[in-house]
């Protein structure tokens, strides 16, 4: 038989396959490094990018010098901290093909959760190894249920990569890795399982390979509190810095020296913010530049801390978005306006797009700053609140209240404070405490309002008699309340049914707020960030009720946090502020407008016909909160 009949009898696609796989094993990779790889045989896919077709380094020139890092035989230890939309998973991505196409070796890729992964598998690892062919064809084709190639596990000549979750401690834990990619550090879980913590898992795979390298990436999170961050210390610390067109001195471009003029228009107490005009400051020679002349300026990274480079064999980099090619200035100012007050938004913005850590801001206040914002009222009730509601605490010995003046868009004025000694289980101290309840406050021009609604705290060791006088009081719109803390409450809720008990023995019922305590401590410090009056600010008088006590009460808790919790972040006492009082009664008074189903406009409108018609007496009154039947109503009218 000839040559060519023998060759025949051998199927041409297995012969190609044998081949194809002995020349992998037995070819020697070309001398590249990841960037040069990705620019030679990356292709990026359509439903990835927007910019699909080959790799291009010129348009994330700050990512060759991380990509190139990873060949570097030095480094064992890569550390990306990077802000949204700077290309940071291409980064991984890169890695990733490069490992697979010219220095095999098994890859373990963690991601937050198992159900990541699997998502990114699909997603991202799968478009890749379709659309660049030089992957394609060392991706082992099988039948979909083989093993070899799964949603979580892909094989090619010299290793295979396994993708998972940093809760599977059976997938952290087993088999030798040469190659460990963390994605999302921030994000994991603080042990898997029972087993401790992931990343030192994963790290303890490498042990046995002398050429092992471990690549961690994420998005910063929490000041103190992020795993990225402790890691970043121990590398180079390289910042990614542009040269001022103007002086020359080299600097990182941050959120600090970005200015930015802007229009604000409100439709229905929503904003919409127009930008004018951004650019940036030199925190060198204080000169101007704009974006795109700033992104067009040269820029290399500098490193804070150069000797970890052969002392810990680790190189770190810190990455935000301003230097992005796919994120506008205009955009990132655009999401810090439209985030206002709240704080989650705001550390959203802080993190993906400033690329900076998020320290809780609930405790940045101080009482001289509040003390020195105080300002003369004209009357009792100055021209912008519409309604008044009273908080009080209970005390042993005493009740603490405050009455609180609203406005629109959540504006608020300090209207009284208080202490009034005396038992709550006494007479005495509730005729007391009625004195204020049942006053009328009043304007400039003489025209006076009562206290719409209070909430009274029943805590403590008086619960029954703050009920029972409660339910005496309901007619006035008194009732008692309940804190609730806990992330998960809501801050506000209809009341409920509750017993009144006395020597074991139900005489009556009254109503019952339960308020998420939580909720309204984060409301009342994002507002009193708020510096200028207006949408949420907080007015405070001139007097010595609200001294250096009342604001040392106000300050007086910040959010902890602690990883361990189902709910990480707690409320706590800041040592040398033990009385929180204040901060209770204006966080009840807040709970009590809420509760309100008031039409601010209409009262507004009211006042401003008793202002013109000066009946006597007049005032305008909130609508009670709505109950059951049979709680009695009281008379909305004028």
């Amino acid at each position: 038989m000839s040559s060519t009949a023998e060759k025949k009898q051998i199927p041409r696609k297995s012969s190609s396959f044998i081949e194809r796989i002995m020349a992998d094993v037995f070819t020697p990779p070309d001398d590249l490094t990841v960037s040069q790889w990705a620019a030679k045989y990356r292709v990026l896919t359509s439903e990835a990018s927007a910019e699909a077709g080959l790799w291009r380094n010129s348009r994330t020139p700050y990512l060759r010098e991380i990509m190139d890092a990873f060949t570097d035989p030095n480094v064992r230890h890569l550390v990306m901290v990077a802000a949204s939309q700077v290309g940071k998973t291409e980064c991984e991505l890169n890695i990733i093909g490069y490992i697979i196409d010219q220095d095999p070796g098994s890859i373990l890729y963690v991601h937050p959760t198992e159900g990541d992964a699997k998502e990114f598998s699909r997603l991202r690892i799968d478009p890749m190894f379709r659309d660049s062919p030089t992957l394609k064809k060392k991706i082992v084709q099988t039948a979909k249920r083989n093993a070899a190639n799964t949603v979580k596990q892909k094989s090619y000549p010299g290793g295979i990569l396994t993708l998972c979750g940093s809760t599977e401690a059976h997938a952290l834990a087993s088999k030798p890795i040469r190659y460990v990619i963390g994605d999302e550090r921030d994000r994991w879980a603080t042990s898997a399982g029972d087993e401790g913590d992931p990343w030192r898992l994963a790290m303890a795979r490498q042990k046995t390979f002398y050429n092992a390298k471990a690549v961690e990436v994420s998005t910063p999170t929490i000041k103190g509190h992020s795993a990225i961050a402790d890691a970043y210390v121990t590398g180079t610390m390289e910042r990614w810095v542009s040269q001022c067109p103007h002086c020359g001195g080299w600097h990182e471009i941050r959120w600090q020296d970005i200015r930015f003029e802007y229009d604000v228009s409100t439709v229905r107490d929503a904003k919409t913010y127009k930008i004018n005009k951004v650019y940036y400051v030199c925190p060198g020679c204080g000169s101007i530049s704009d974006e795109q002349a700033m992104k067009r300026q040269p820029a290399r990274w500098q490193a804070e801390n150069p000797t970890a480079y052969k002392t810990n064999r680790t190189r770190s980099f810190w990455l935000n978005a301003f230097v992005s090619a796919w994120a506008s200035w205009t955009d990132i100012i655009q999401a810090f306006l439209t985030a206002g007050n709240d704080s989650k938004k705001l550390q959203t913005v802080f993190n993906t797009d400033f690329g900076e850590l998020w320290e809780d801001r609930g405790d940045l206040e101080d009482e001289d700053s509040m003390l020195a914002r105080r300002e003369e009222y004209p009357a009792e009730l100055p021209e912008g609140v519409l309604v008044l509601t009273c908080g009080v605490d209970t005390q042993d010995n005493r009740f603490e209240y405050e009455v609180v003046g609203h406005g629109h868009f959540s504006e608020t004025w300090g209207i009284e404070r208080g202490v009034i000694m005396g038992r709550p289980d006494d007479a005495e101290t509730w005729a007391k405490l009625d004195d204020v309840l049942n006053k009328r406050f009043h304007y400039a021009d003489g025209i006076s309002i009562p206290i719409s609604l209070t909430f009274i705290d029943e805590g403590g060791h008086f619960t029954m008699e703050v009920r029972q006088q409660c339910k005496l009081r309901e007619h006035r719109n008194v009732y008692a309340i309940k804190g609730m803390p806990g992330q998960d409450k809501p801050y506000t809720g209809p009341p409920k049914k509750m017993s009144i008990v006395v020597n074991q023995r139900v005489i009556g019922y009254c109503w019952q707020y339960q308020i998420g305590v939580d909720s309204g401590k984060q409301i009342i410090m994002d507002n009193l960030h708020v510096q200028e009056p207006g949408s949420k600010y907080c007015h405070f008088p001139k007097r010595d009720d609200y001294g250096p006590q009342y604001f040392k009460g106000l300050l007086s808790e910040h959010k902890v946090y602690d990883a361990k919790k189902k709910h990480p972040w707690s409320w706590e006492k800041i040592p040398g502020h033990e009385r929180n009082e204040p901060l209770d009664c204006r966080n009840y008074a807040i709970a009590a407008f809420k509760s309100l189903p008031t039409n601010l406009d209409e009262v507004d409108r009211r006042l401003k016909a008793a202002r013109g018609q000066r009946p006597a007496g007049a005032a305008p009154v909130a609508r009670r909160p709505a109950h059951r039947k049979k709680t009695p109503r009281v008379n909305d009218e004028w």
